[in-house]
């Protein structure tokens, strides 16, 4: 039998996913490798507006949504944890041949290895979870301020090795994909591409931050704030408050200093990054009340379809990118500016609400959550909803 959804939580992941292509796509247009030196006006300021709205905020969102998530899962599967390690085999599995065949900025790799480590806290106290939470977000600073870059130094070599088998060069790096004429170019860069990942994560401490948000997540899944959004209407005026009363001023600070080329160092990036996550609270938060206010509003279809299929979207908004941007696709790479690319985003998010909506009407589940679905339990699932049968 199919578990109660709760549509605040799939309205909240469209509203997520929307976020996400808006963050993605000017690394899939190439922008994101061209040389400040050569950006327009209209470049920058669309920059700085991406920064201070969009960085890091619905990347935060969509980890504690998945943080939520696993709440749910781990509360289903109590006694049951072959089960939802299982799931985040196959979740790692999926965001694999991701990151190899698709787009070397996947996610969902390290959201199911970050997730393996989350019933290790199941039986922690929420105020203790929260604490760890803490720490965790402190962690990267701690960790440059001791070791600098140098434990992605090994990483950053192997990628360059790597590249020099296939001939990519710093002249060719941002043009490679555009020029592709074969999927066995692009193949090669996602090869490169791939430990270039690895070498973020490590750089950037991407673990620790991303299970900060994992166990923040855990907790408001923990005391169900979801199922109840008028009895924590209060709460959650506090979060928005709070949440921009400290993200807003630090938000100017972290745009300032990413478009300055972060003059202070790696600590002061880290500081001023956490920035972030009070705005991405404060936007999940202002979701959450504008949804309480009207939830049986007929507009929140426009995100919740999207969101009940998230997985789906999010992989498929990789395939758009392949073959809007690159050379085996309409070579619209490094063609289109930051505002432009930035508009086609919005556009194959509008696709993608609509074949959302169209997919919902006849199936229970987007294509790949009903794979994953089938490779959790070990049994074919019926996708057909009960309106097509």
């Amino acid at each position: 039998m199919e578990k109660k959804r709760y549509a605040i939580l799939d309205a909240l992941r469209g509203f997520a996913i929307l976020g996400i292509i808006l963050a993605n796509f000017p690394e899939f247009s190439l922008w994101t490798f061209s040389s400040p030196e050569t950006w327009t006006l209209t470049d920058k300021l669309t920059r700085a507006v991406q920064i201070f709205l969009v960085d890091g905020k619905f990347y935060t969102i969509f980890s504690l949504l998945f943080g939520i998530g696993f709440s749910i899962q781990l509360a289903n599967a109590e006694g049951k944890l072959k089960t939802f390690y299982r799931r985040m085999a196959v979740l790692l599995l999926i965001g694999l041949l991701h990151l190899f065949f698709l787009w070397s900025g996947d996610i969902l790799m390290l959201y199911a290895v970050c997730g393996m480590f989350l019933p290790l806290f199941r039986k922690l106290s929420t105020r203790s979870i929260l604490t760890a939470a803490g720490v965790f977000f402190l962690l990267p600073i701690l960790f440059d301020a001791l070791f600098g870059s140098r434990l992605a130094d090994p990483l950053e070599a192997e990628q360059w090795r790597i590249c020099g088998l296939y001939g990519i060069t710093e002249a060719n790096f941002g043009s490679w994909l555009s020029d592709a004429r074969s999927y066995r170019e692009v193949l090669q860069f996602l090869h490169q591409g791939a430990v270039e990942r690895m070498w973020e994560f490590v750089a950037g401490h991407r673990y620790f931050k991303v299970m900060g948000l994992f166990l923040i997540g855990y907790a408001v899944g923990r005391v169900r704030v979801y199922v109840d959004l008028q009895q924590y209407k209060g709460f959650l005026k506090k979060v928005l408050l709070l949440g921009l009363a400290i993200g807003i001023p630090l938000g100017l600070l972290y745009t300032w200093s990413s478009m300055a080329g972060h003059p202070w160092g790696r600590v002061g990036h880290d500081c001023v990054y956490l920035s972030v996550y009070p705005m991405g609270f404060a936007y999940a938060a202002g979701f959450c009340l504008l949804f309480d206010r009207r939830p049986e509003a007929k507009g929140w279809l426009l995100l919740s379809r999207p969101g009940r299929m998230a997985c789906t979207n999010y992989l498929g908004q990789s395939v758009m990118g392949i073959l809007l941007f690159y050379g085996i696709g309409l070579g619209l790479g490094n063609r289109v500016g930051l505002l432009g690319t930035e508009c086609i985003a919005l556009g194959v998010f509008g696709f993608q609400i609509a074949f959302s909506m169209l997919w919902m009407k006849y199936f229970r589940y987007g294509p790949v959550e009903w794979v994953w679905r089938m490779l959790t339990y070990g049994k074919r699932l019926t996708i057909l909803s009960n309106r097509s049968i």
